[in-house]
């Protein structure tokens, strides 16, 4: 019986070159009036190169505004956590702060940072020491003014804070004063000398025992400074930690007195611990 056998076609000869006619390769017909691949990208990319010389001013004015935007979030961001800009309006704090200084005040202190004796501090004055502020005049660009108060840019210009010296720190007993005319903390007498040296303090005697929670403070310019001792009669001269702004880090300006602030470690370092 025959076999059975599928007959392969033999593949047809295109001409003398020997190559299979089925092989030869279609090419895809284009479109004659369409740009080649070429001339499409050279076209893109001198649109794209006009519109961006075309508004140069649009792109400049974009990055200014970037610019501001970040600056301002940044200053806000600061102010809020890290530091925070003053205005010193009285003389309690000569020479240490002179009227009219600018100091940026560290918000970390007191917490997470410990307060520490002789530290300089804002706070806010929650106990009455200040006469109430007179209403603030209303001007055409006040709302600029507080806007950059508000995110740092500015000096808080506010009357309702003040700045004074650590003296006592919880637990201490701090008393005035000894037979030399030395003030005294648990017993160790001190030599003040960020004092105002223009003047010899005048001596006004206390004895008090810090509460837990609060400090006793006191200004450099002794004999004109409105501090703990001439509050006593306000919560016991005390201010409650949580009423403090910082501690006052750097004075900013002006410039020619640009430095930073010290707490005298020297003067507090034979003070032993409150009991």
């Amino acid at each position: 019986m025959p076999e059975n056998h599928a007959r392969i076609p033999e593949p047809r000869q295109d001409g003398a070159s020997g190559t299979p006619a089925d092989a030869v390769p279609v090419t895809a017909a284009r479109d004659p009036e369409a740009p080649a691949p070429a001339a499409a990208d050279s076209r893109s990319a001198a649109k794209a190169a006009g519109k961006s010389a075309g508004s140069p001013v649009l792109a400049w004015l974009k990055e200014i505004a970037t610019v501001v935007v970040i600056a301002v979030v940044l200053s806000f961001l600061i102010k809020t956590f890290l530091f925070r800009a003053f205005f010193i309006p009285s003389e309690s704090m000569v020479n240490t702060l002179d009227v009219d200084d600018r100091i940026f005040v560290n918000l970390l202190v007191p917490e997470p940072f410990s307060l520490s004796r002789g530290d300089v501090v804002v706070f806010r004055d929650t106990k009455g020491w200040l006469p109430a502020a007179p209403e603030k005049e209303q001007g055409p660009f006040t709302w600029i003014q507080d806007g950059l108060t508000f995110v740092g840019l500015l000096p808080d210009n506010s009357e309702q804070h003040l700045v004074k010296r650590v003296i006592g720190l919880p637990g201490d007993h701090v008393v005035c004063c000894d037979a030399g005319g030395k003030l005294t903390i648990n017993g160790t007498a001190i030599n003040e000398s960020y004092v105002n040296p223009a003047e010899v303090p005048q001596i006004r005697t206390f004895d008090v025992v810090v509460p837990e929670g609060k400090v006793w403070v006191m200004g450099d310019n002794r004999n004109h400074s409105a501090d703990s001792r001439a509050h006593m009669d306000s919560d016991g001269g005390f201010i409650d930690l949580d009423d403090l702004e910082g501690k006052a880090a750097v004075i900013a300006w002006p410039l020619n007195r640009i430095t930073t602030l010290g707490n005298y470690p020297d003067v507090f370092r034979n003070v032993t611990a409150a009991p």
